[in-house]
């Protein structure tokens, strides 16, 4: 590609409404150009990115045994009736319709045409397994989109859905899809994690994110340095401490009496604990929840008030209490919920000296503490010294239903926790007969009766992963592509070819030379002053540039230089082309 022949769009500002690295640069790049809120046209240097994400995925699931095809984009309302979808997912779910009123929806995924398609084409054991994936345009209609790519409400997404005889089989697909995208990322160039991510209402623990490292990532990635463990923040845990056996054990024997204290004003438990002058980590936290039960017309026939213990230094994890037995669908207790059960407004809560009974959850790590501070049930009080046992009943469930923090001890045992950010750019998920169940899609087994298809997801945002790539390869002067990634791996930047006939020739020969090498390379023939050319593809981002100028071409040379690098080398001109073929080959 000649430059001349392509469309080169740079800006020097970004638009007042890019606010995160990637979106600012993919703008004044030139890669995308919004066109509303939330949905963007892909211009020719950022299509020739994603069409790159496209390659390594479709190969790699190609060599995983996946099968391609392309679902619609907008899709019969009836199918998602069958699961109950149409009506559940919320407003993210774009609804229309047709001229003869009839309804339809554009897709954010794909899981009831795909098992629509299924349940049509498998009907014996000897076809399966089978998994078919495509990549295709979605659309969620997001409340408030922003970030460019990174959250638009149209992208673009790799969705793989494999079918299996049962469970065995179906975790064996699984695991071909986990190596399949370790395979993709590493292709990618980039850094990245696979943590063991929450599995929702369908339980199990085959569930794993594919997380690309950066600051500026929205999600917290936990993993330990000195072992194999990661996950994301939902589904981290601590090692558990030492149960306490025995309230006689030394660790749970109670060492000073309990006593209510004055605590004017002193509503949290940094508060409390600096007024105190005692570690934060010797109070304890109290949280109301509530759950309703419904009749049969939805309305609320019955509620129950629950009281969440926590550490003082630690935060609640709303995905691992969700999953509590009796706390599905919990939501935070009114203020007149929590003054009829505790006679006092939040800030000043405990355990002892209810008004009405509730419902008692200790974290863990509550469970085994001895004189502890809480809430006394009183404004501007609080009590110390405060011993399960002595002081009041055991809890009704001891569960972990903290946030890890960085300095835990690992629950694998081999070191402690640390935490950074991530993007999340793909999911790998076992659905089991979620889908199946509830579209009837049925095999014949070896038995001749008839089973559900056991299925599993595979999703990978190929339009929020070059933005991903971005957030995590910039700086100061623009976007740095991995080569895997990049609209063009090497860039030709001849000065002056205008006024310099032997440079123009030189370029020329270069340029063909590398094509004939199969190398993605183009050549700007724009004849624009160097500064503003080199300025041009340090925003771009291409890895590797070539700058050919009258005097170096004198001495025979040319210069080198990595996008990484500070300052050009310079390379004989015998030699340029061998130099950069080692380069894309390592």
């Amino acid at each position: 590609m000649k430059a001349s022949q392509f469309l080169i769009s740079t800006l020097k500002e970004a638009p007042t409404d890019a606010e995160v690295v990637s979106h600012k640069l993919m703008m004044r790049a030139g890669m995308i150009k919004k066109l509303g809120a939330g949905i963007y046209n892909y211009m020719p240097m950022g299509l020739r990115v994603i069409r790159k994400v496209e390659a390594i995925v479709r190969e790699e699931m190609n060599r995983a045994g996946a099968v391609e095809l392309t679902m619609p984009v907008v899709q019969p309302a009836e199918l998602w009736q069958e699961t109950g979808r149409f009506d559940k997912m919320g407003p993210e779910l774009l609804r229309i319709k047709d001229r003869h009123d009839r309804d339809y929806v554009v897709q954010p995924t794909s899981e009831e045409v795909v098992t629509d398609i299924a349940r049509q084409e498998i009907k014996s054991y000897k076809q399966l397994p089978k998994n078919f994936y495509q990549i295709q345009t979605k659309f969620r209609d997001e409340r408030r989109p922003r970030f460019g790519l990174m959250r638009g409400r149209e992208f673009i997404m790799k969705d793989a859905y494999s079918f299996d005889r049962d469970q065995d089989a179906a975790k064996a697909s699984y695991q071909v899809m986990a190596q399949a995208y370790r395979r993709i990322f590493d292709r990618f160039g980039l850094t990245y994690r696979a943590v063991a991510a929450d599995s929702g209402a369908i339980g199990g623990d085959l569930s794993e994110e594919f997380q690309v490292i950066a600051a500026t990532g929205e999600d917290a990635i936990v993993y330990c340095p000195t072992s194999d463990y990661a996950a994301n923040m939902e589904k981290a845990e601590a090692l558990a401490p030492v149960p306490v056996v025995s309230r006689a054990a030394p660790e749970a024997t109670a060492q000073a009496a309990m006593e209510k204290i004055a605590t004017p004003g002193k509503s949290t438990c940094a508060d409390v604990a600096a007024l105190l002058q005692v570690p934060l980590t010797s109070t304890v936290k109290s949280l109301v929840l509530a759950t309703d039960e419904m009749d049969e017309q939805g309305a609320v026939k019955k509620t129950q008030v629950w009281l969440l213990l926590l550490r003082g230094d630690h935060d609640m994890n709303e995905v691992k209490v969700g999953k509590l037995p009796g706390l599905e669908g919990f939501r935070f207790a009114t203020v007149p919920e929590i003054e009829v059960h505790f006679g006092a407004k939040p800030g000043y809560l405990g355990p002892i000296g209810l008004r009405q009974p509730v419902r008692l959850v200790a974290d863990r790590d509550v469970a085994v503490m001895a004189d502890w501070i809480c809430g006394a049930n009183e404004e501007d009080f609080h009590i110390r010294g405060v011993n399960w046992g002595r002081d009041l009943p055991e809890p009704d469930l001891v569960a972990d239903i903290r946030n890890v923090v960085e300095g835990d001890a690992s629950p694998d045992g081999r070191g402690v926790l640390a935490i950074e950010r991530g993007i999340e750019v793909g999911h790998v998920f076992y659905l089991g007969t979620k889908y199946s169940r509830a579209m009837n899609a049925t095999f014949l087994d070896v038995n001749g009766k008839p089973q559900f298809m056991e299925m599993g997801c595979y999703g990978i945002g190929v339009t929020r992963l070059p933005a991903a790539a971005i957030e995590q390869n910039h700086d100061d002067r623009g976007i740095i592509w991995p080569d895997a990634l990049a609209p063009f791996t090497v860039v030709l930047c001849p000065i002056s070819p205008d006024r310099f006939p032997d440079v123009k020739s030189a370029a020329d020969a270069l340029y063909q030379e590398l094509l004939a090498a199969g190398v993605d390379v183009i050549l700007d023939d724009r004849n624009e002053r160097p500064g503003a050319m080199f300025a041009d593809w340090e925003l771009i981002g291409v890895p590797h540039r070539v700058n050919i100028g009258d005097r170096g071409l004198k001495e025979g040379v040319v210069e080198y230089q990595h996008r990484r690098d500070s300052a050009p080398t310079s390379v004989p001109l015998a030699d340029i082309a061998s130099l950069l073929l080692g380069r894309l080959k390592a």
